[in-house]
């Protein structure tokens, strides 16, 4: 099993905090968010990592130069390709395995990828998908599932969202996906990749402590939550 963090964005939200540290590098109780995932991925089994990168991409560089632990490759975009966009330019990475995993990196969860990884392996869709109840689902990729939990409806930032199952940002792909993958770039997984994968996908909700720390309000109240969750 690899991974792709996506790693790659500007952290507009975030200012001032990422006007000097990419959105991927803000600590969480003093321990930088790649840094957690990364963590997240050795528990889990995986053998290597690509990381894209774009914003304060240096910083990044640093970072991993100075870690020890399970590989990790940089790709910098110097034009962000958007997330389905960096699988699609990446596939060489990924092409010797049979699944893999894709995380964004600006989500925050006591959610084990192992669970992900062990419900993957449950089924042969194409897709497994992490999903959590959100308190504004119009802002998320909404997610329908049938009762076996396969993925019947997405609709990405719906303005009349048909219920508050969304998209939590956490994937594993089969190689079989390759197909569905954008040709033209920028393409994002929510608007590109999985609309093209209702009926090819299955859904996991998760009841762990989840939380985009995309918004000062949301990384400032995390610091006190996650560490709560966590134990």
């Amino acid at each position: 099993m690899k991974a792709i963090i996506l790693a790659a964005g500007l952290g507009t939200r975030l200012r001032p905090i990422t006007s000097t540290t990419p959105k991927c590098l803000v600590p969480i109780n003093g321990v930088p968010l790649l840094e957690l995932w990364l963590r997240d991925c050795e528990r889990a089994g995986v053998e290597a990592v690509l990381v894209n990168t774009h914003h304060l991409a240096e910083r990044v560089e640093e970072f991993v130069a100075a870690r020890r632990g399970i590989p990790v490759t940089l790709a910098y975009e110097p034009t962000l390709l958007g997330s389905a966009g960096t699988i699609a330019a990446n596939w060489s990475f990924v092409d010797d395995t049979e699944s893999f995993l894709v995380v964004y990196a600006d989500n925050l969860t006591t959610f084990p990828l192992s669970e992900l990884i062990a419900f993957h392996a449950t089924h042969d869709r194409i897709a497994s998908m992490a999903l959590f109840r959100s308190p504004n689902p119009s802002a998320c990729g909404v997610v329908e599932l049938d009762s076996s939990g396969l993925v019947t409806g997405f609709w990405e930032k719906p303005a009349n969202p048909p219920g508050n199952l969304v998209n939590a940002g956490l994937y594993v792909f089969r190689r079989q996906v390759r197909p569905y993958l954008p040709t033209e770039v920028p393409a994002d997984i929510g608007r590109s990749l999985m609309p093209a994968l209702v009926g090819h996908a299955m859904g996991l909700p998760l009841a762990s402590y989840f939380v985009d720390i995309g918004t000062l309000e949301n990384y400032y109240r995390a610091q006190v939550d996650y560490a709560a969750a966590a134990g």
